[in-house]
């Protein structure tokens, strides 16, 4: 009667939790792999970086190509008063003069690329009203005047400023762009780890939760062995042993495959409070790899050789920038221009003034004490090292396409064995089973078979995802897709000026 009621009870305990399941599945959200790295394109917070990072360096050179075009300012003065005394040297004496003037300036600048000079046009236009008395004698005059002149600035005897600071902000966003691009392949890279180990918690959880529904097959057969008087009840205390540990792993497993899912949803960006399912297919014939294709391919295609390029060129213009302190420069100055001024307004340009003027000056330098030539050095040695990074770089991509092929090899044949192992530990978990039931075998021994078991299930599968992820190693290193026999163009993984994708 009390057995019935046991199995009553427990009956009742699993209608419940299955019901409780079922209305959490509901609530789960199936995660696959492809959709995983969808979701971490646009929710990473890794790719937010590294796209507000290319919208910085945009925005510069959007900046920078805007203010090579004309610039239109108006500047507005609409009271100008002073009442002062002064001394005129002409006469020796001293006179009082009140002013009053309002005046609008129109101005239009622009910048010359070529020649790095600058030409405006001002027009400036107003009316002034002053008042001088000199020994009792008072002076007045009101007029209108106008003054229009066209003035160029251009530097010579030195490097193109403009130029220079447009090519550099173009590298810089250049740069930005492979380093999106290097960070969407890495995002690849680690939004799958974080899946496999997701699913890797999830296997192990399974297959605990087998491990304990196979220890509580063997308690069972113990208890019943223990109240026919079969067996000694030492072997029931060692099987609530063993039924004990299984259920303290299951529900280690659980706590781990918990926490590999809140760092899964952190780093795609999802919603902590969002339940998730973890749906992976690991099984996957042999990708036939060629070596010699890996390596041409990563030494034409891999963006850190175009950023050590790019190092190489700032260091370039460093050493220009370098060379221009103290050097021998020159500045002139052109303007061309008429005023006029009268006091009836229609009138202003009746007797005009022509007011060209012309300046040219230059800065040379004597002696500097080899201040210039010291740190000219230290620039070319600052592009030295930036050559060597890029020689390096270029051994350093062979070598790691090489270690990845070699670890490629070696997880096939990993595969293999922990096939066979997993093959070989569920024979003898089986034969072993059967003996324990034949009451040949002690719990403990059993346990032990049965963990081996466990071990070599999570052993293969750990097996076949060590191998994708290899195989995803290679595609990164060498940007050539093995699985579908293409190589990985790196303009299609960057961004346009405007922040579109190509």
């Amino acid at each position: 009667m009390t057995t019935k009621i046991k199995l009553l009870a427990q009956l009742f305990i699993l209608i419940f939790f299955m019901g409780v399941g079922s209305s959490a599945v509901k609530a789960q959200e199936a995660l696959t792999l492809a959709k995983a790295l969808s979701i971490a394109e646009t929710g990473s917070p890794d790719i937010q970086r590294s796209l507000l990072n290319l919208e910085r360096f945009s925005k510069n050179l959007e900046a920078q190509r805007a203010a090579l075009k004309s610039r239109f300012s108006l500047e507005v003065n609409p009271v100008d008063y002073s009442n002062q005394r002064r001394f005129d040297s002409r006469v020796s004496e001293w006179y009082t003069n009140e002013n009053f003037q309002t005046s609008t300036a129109f101005r239009i600048e622009q910048p010359i690329l070529f020649t790095d000079g600058t030409i405006s046009l001002t027009n400036e236009f107003g009316w002034a009203s002053s008042n001088s008395t000199l020994s009792s004698t008072e002076t007045e005059s009101e007029v209108f005047f106008n003054n229009l002149y066209v003035n160029l600035n251009q530097p010579l005897f030195t490097y193109n400023r403009q130029k220079l600071q447009l090519k550099e902000l173009e590298l810089n966003l250049e740069n930005a762009n492979i380093g999106y691009a290097i960070q969407r392949l890495n995002l690849e890279r680690n939004v799958t780890q974080f899946f496999y180990n997701v699913y890797m918690s999830q296997m192990n959880l399974s297959i605990s939760r087998e491990e304990l529904d196979n220890t509580q097959k063997s308690f069972d057969i113990i208890v019943n062995k223990v109240e026919a008087g079969l067996t000694a009840r030492e072997e029931l205390y060692q099987a609530e042993l063993n039924l004990s540990t299984s259920k303290s792993n299951v529900q280690n497993n659980e706590v781990n495959f918990e926490n590999a899912k809140d760092q899964l949803k952190l780093y795609l960006g999802m919603d902590l409070f969002q339940d998730i399912l973890i749906l992976a297919d690991i099984g996957s014939n042999p990708i036939p790899v060629d070596l010699d294709r890996a390596i041409e391919n990563g030494l034409n295609s891999r963006m850190e050789l175009r950023q050590r390029e790019i190092d190489v060129e700032t260091s370039q213009f460093d050493l220009i920038r370098t060379k221009s302190q103290n050097e021998f420069r020159g500045d002139m100055n052109l303007r061309m221009g008429i005023t006029g001024d009268n006091n009836e307004l229609n009138m202003i340009f009746d007797n005009p003034t022509r007011s060209p003027s012309v300046s040219l000056s230059f800065n040379i330098p004597i002696f500097d004490w080899g201040e210039k030539k010291a740190r000219i050095a230290a620039a070319e040695a600052a592009i030295q090292t930036q050559e060597l990074n890029l020689t390096e770089e270029r051994k350093q991509i062979i070598v790691d396409i090489r270690q990845v092929y070699r670890n490629l090899q070696n997880q096939l044949n990993q595969i293999d064995i922990a096939k066979q192992n997993e093959r070989n530990a569920e024979l003898t978990y089986e034969i072993n089973l059967e003996r324990y039931e034949n009451g040949d075998l002690t719990g403990m021994d059993l346990n032990l078979f049965q963990t081996q078991l466990s071990e070599k299930k999570i052993s293969f599968s750990q097996a076949l995802i060590n191998y994708k992820i290899e195989l995803l190693n290679l595609k990164i290193q060498s940007l050539y897709d093995f699985e579908t026999g293409q190589a990985i163009v790196p303009s299609e993984l960057y961004l346009s000026d405007e922040g579109e994708k190509k």
